[in-house]
């Protein structure tokens, strides 16, 4: 059990960044729907929106192929990790260079024509972005999460001051709504004029701290090598990873578009809408309370890339990796209860308006969508470990051709029950496929019977659950605690043997 100590212990601090990370950024929200109109912010969500896309591309698949081939010879981790630095140093900085000498035909595609500068200011994140990449990945590979962490929220805390200090601070006193004795020294520095680019300049500035805090792997162990055909070895084994990552992407982010296209307008009559904005706003803000196990997903990715590639040679690596998958899956379907058996309290807390409430059912089915997503990840092993990255993509295309043709069939059918109930699909029909193939290629020992269990099991304690309603807040708090408390338990004694010490597992009885 150590190893799952190990690898818990890490997930938990790749899961305080990511969760700060989150909440951090959050705090934004008020600052720049104070400072801006919805229009005036239009520019900056396209922009981040395409830099999803363009991130995926810049890495090409580097980071995980990085990994492997530094697992399979550990003795030329330097050139492994020189070869994929300088070769993202080459693209990125190509891209790059190729965005900012078209910037201004890209930004008048956008409809802002004296907003050349936001593309200058992308083409550099972009940039920056990618180049520190494959640093981040050499501190997951040496265990170094702590300064991976620390590095990753230094930056968030710099965005988020520099956001703070021009929208709100700086704005405020070059308005005269405070501190008028510091004006003189504020319209040295304040242009009011930059507008929402103060949202991207903040996130570059907040970028730029990664040269100094990864200056050991960006300079001192960094050595420009460039080989062609260990370039090509590279590239085999990552490009099917950029079309894995592209897929995933539209895998999760279709959804509200083919929403926003599909649905008919009187579909919900109720809420007299002119337009989809309203049931497209519901559905987004829902959907965010599903983000729990989203992120523990992407915590448990960040530990177990490493993880899995250092177990690459061990030939007791299958039974390592069932075991991290029960466990895995354990965790999460706690998560998958614990939000559903207190989604009512949930909604009261986090929606304020009763017309968000009206989307809290496609909670549990994209909480379930995301823990099998997990599930697929830690299946995925099989593809990384054997070469095999070309099935990934192809099993990544097909879950996203999924959720693209439910959606397509259920959104003017069920509205946005049907996005949730696509992306749940899709996700299963992934893991399906992956686990199918897996066995074939690289069979793991994963117990079935014990995952499906707790899988059946916790989705039928959730059905259940549905049928009862406690209108008093407090009293339905305390009944979904005992309940959960309940669900631990039999966790607890069905897993006693690896749980529990010996002295106390002589005084139970047997079940």
């Amino acid at each position: 059990m150590s190893f799952l100590k190990k690898l818990a212990s890490d997930s938990a601090i790749y899961g305080l960044n990511s969760i700060l990370g989150r909440s951090i950024n959050f705090l934004l929200v008020p600052i720049h729907t104070l400072a801006f109109s919805p229009d005036e912010q239009k520019i900056t969500i396209l922009l981040f929106s395409y830099a999803t896309f363009l991130n995926v591309i810049y890495t090409y698949g580097m980071e995980t192929t990085f990994f492997r081939f530094a697992a399979t010879d550990k003795t030329k981790l330097d050139k492994t990790y020189n070869q994929a630095q300088s070769t993202l140093l080459i693209t990125s900085l190509f891209f790059s260079l190729l965005i900012i000498i078209f910037s201004k035909p890209i930004i008048n595609l956008f409809g802002e024509p004296r907003q050349q500068q936001l593309v200058v200011w992308f083409a550099i994140i972009l940039a920056l972005d990618a180049i520190v990449a494959i640093p981040f990945a050499r501190l997951r590979l040496e265990n170094k999460a702590k300064k991976y962490v620390f590095i990753r929220l230094s930056s968030v805390i710099i965005n988020v001051f520099l956001n703070v200090f021009f929208l709100w601070f700086c704005r405020n006193i070059y308005n005269d709504e405070m501190l008028p004795s510091l004006k003189p020294l504020v319209n040295l520095i304040y242009l009011p004029n930059l507008g929402v680019g103060y949202i991207v300049l903040a996130n570059l500035i907040g970028n730029l701290i990664y040269i100094p805090a990864l200056w050991n792997e960006l300079v001192i162990k960094f050595k420009f090598q460039f080989d062609k055909i260990e370039f090509f070895k590279m590239w085999n084994y990552g490009y099917p990873l950029l079309i894995l990552g592209l897929a995933g992407m539209v895998n999760l982010q279709i959804d509200r578009q083919m929403l926003y296209s599909y649905l008919p307008l009187d579909f919900y009559p109720g809420l007299n809408q002119d337009n989809n904005d309203a049931i497209l706003g519901i559905y987004f803000s829902c959907y965010k309370l599903s983000i729990l196990i989203s992120l523990a997903t992407q915590s448990f990715r960040f530990a177990a890339d490493p993880f899995f590639f250092s177990k690459a040679d061990d030939k007791n690596a299958p039974v390592v990796f069932a075991e991290v998958t029960k466990w895995f899956t354990i965790f999460c379907c706690l998560l998958w209860v614990g939000i559903c058996l207190n989604l009512d309290v949930i909604g009261n807390l986090f929606l304020k308006r009763e017309i968000y409430k009206t989307g809290l059912g496609i909670v549990p089915l994209l909480l379930l969508g995301n823990l099998l997503l997990g599930i697929y990840y830690n299946l995925a092993v099989w593809f990384k470990l054997t070469d095999k990255t070309k099935f990934g993509t192809w099993i990544s295309l097909f879950g996203a051709g999924v959720n693209i043709l439910l959606n397509f069939i259920l959104i003017p059918k069920i509205g946005y029950m049907g996005c949730a109930w696509a992306f749940m699909a899709s996700c299963l029909a992934m893991t399906v496929v992956c686990y199918w193939l897996g066995d074939k290629y690289f069979p793991v020992p994963y117990n079935l019977k014990t995952i499906l269990g707790y899988l059946f099991g916790s989705g039928l304690l959730i059905l259940l659950n549905s049928f009862i309603h406690i209108q008093n807040m407090w009293l339905s708090f305390v009944y979904h605690g005992i309940l959960m408390v309940l669900f631990l338990l039999i966790i607890v004694l069905i897993e006693r043997n690896k749980l529990l010490p010996k002295r106390i597992l002589e005084k139970l009885p047997l079940i």
